[in-house]
């Protein structure tokens, strides 16, 4: 056996391994088991009882051997339970929350758009780099649409338990009053209707270009919330939001996609449209101050950088600097039953 020279020394306990940048270059595999068990229904199928690889393999049309070695990998990921090599599946308590079909949080849509769509923007990192330029850019309604029509039905889901959480809000600083909340680039309408369900005194003006109303018009059926939604159709950039007009509106998911000088301006025009004393809400994934982290909202800025023209995370500080330009005070920070955190402000 060859002697290692001393220019040469063996690696210490304590030098650096490649584990953790090998799990981010396999990042791409979790990604795709997942989207190919929710593709498979195989959560829905283990719900129903179908707890063996040979059950599920009859129930998605497919072999033992590969479903089996699907099973295996969504145990590692914790995503299915099992007892031993051969022990009957089970869920994961949020898989059977978010995973299964009837489950009213069911992120399976959600889950196949990101293993599909969205990667391609993301094969075209490096030349966006480069160039500055997306291949699409979904903050233009003309390239957009078809990108959205995939995207907004799955956003509901994701998040209904936030919005109903912004009427419960609205509820305790307005008790018992009469609101109008206005749904700026509703999408879906989850952030207007969500509230509205969770708090019987507001009605919803829901503005969003016509062809994703259409989307709007489908969860407002669902939600049987029709008497007190109205939807108002136009261009987010130049459609007149009135002056005083509202008690409160929401800016759900928005401001990423607009670049900070639009979305500066974006803020601007909302707080003209609150009467004084009402109540300003921003849904946001919110990097640090410094942009040193979480790496949620800083991956999520370069999502923008792949699928927008100017979009980007921004950090609470750059929020509020626009929030109280905007006439706005008492800006604050609550938790959310979401993947970010809502940021709240008060119109002077």
């Amino acid at each position: 056996m060859a002697t290692p020279s001393p220019s040469s020394p063996l690696p210490s306990a304590a030098a650096p391994t490649p584990e953790r940048i090998l799990q981010y270059a396999w990042g791409f595999a979790a990604t795709h088991a997942l989207g190919s068990a929710v593709e498979l229904d195989v959560f829905s199928h283990v719900a129903q009882g179908k707890t063996s690889p040979a059950a599920l393999a009859r129930a998605v049309g497919g072999e033992e051997r590969p479903v089996r070695m699907l099973c295996d990998a969504l145990v590692g990921l914790g995503l299915l339970t099992r007892t031993g090599a051969a022990g009957p599946l089970g869920l994961a308590p949020d898989a059977a929350v978010f995973l299964a079909k009837g489950s009213p949080a069911y992120l399976g849509d959600f889950i196949v758009f990101h293993a599909g769509p969205l990667m391609d923007g993301w094969r075209s990192l490096t030349e966006t780099i480069r160039s500055g330029r997306p291949p699409i850019a979904l903050d233009k309604p003309s390239e957009a649409q078809p990108f959205w029509d995939r995207l907004v039905d799955a956003l509901f889901a994701l998040n209904v338990r936030a919005a109903m959480q912004v009427g419960e809000e609205l509820a305790r600083r307005y008790p018992g009053k009469a609101l109008a909340l206005l749904d700026v680039a509703a999408g879906s309408g989850v952030w207007g209707l969500g509230a509205a369900l969770a708090n019987p005194g507001i009605r919803v003006t829901a503005t969003d270009l016509a062809p994703t109303l259409e989307h709007t018009k489908r969860f407002v059926e669902r939600t049987g919330l029709g008497a007190r939604t109205e939807l108002l159709p136009g261009d987010l950039r130049t459609l007149d939001l009135g002056v005083a007009r509202y008690d409160a509106a929401v800016l759900g998911h928005i401001l990423h996609s607009e670049g900070p000088e639009h979305a500066k301006r974006l803020v601007e025009r909302v707080g003209r449209a609150i009467r004084p004393g009402g109540t300003l809400v921003i849904a946001e994934f919110v990097p640090a101050p410094d942009r040193n982290g979480p790496p949620m909202p800083l991956l999520f800025a370069l999502n923008m950088l792949v699928h927008t023209t100017d979009g980007d995370t921004f950090t609470a500080p750059q929020m509020t600097a626009w929030c109280e330009a905007a006439g706005f005070r008492d800006v604050v920070e609550m938790p959310a039953a979401a993947a970010s955190p809502l940021l709240l402000a008060t119109k002077r």
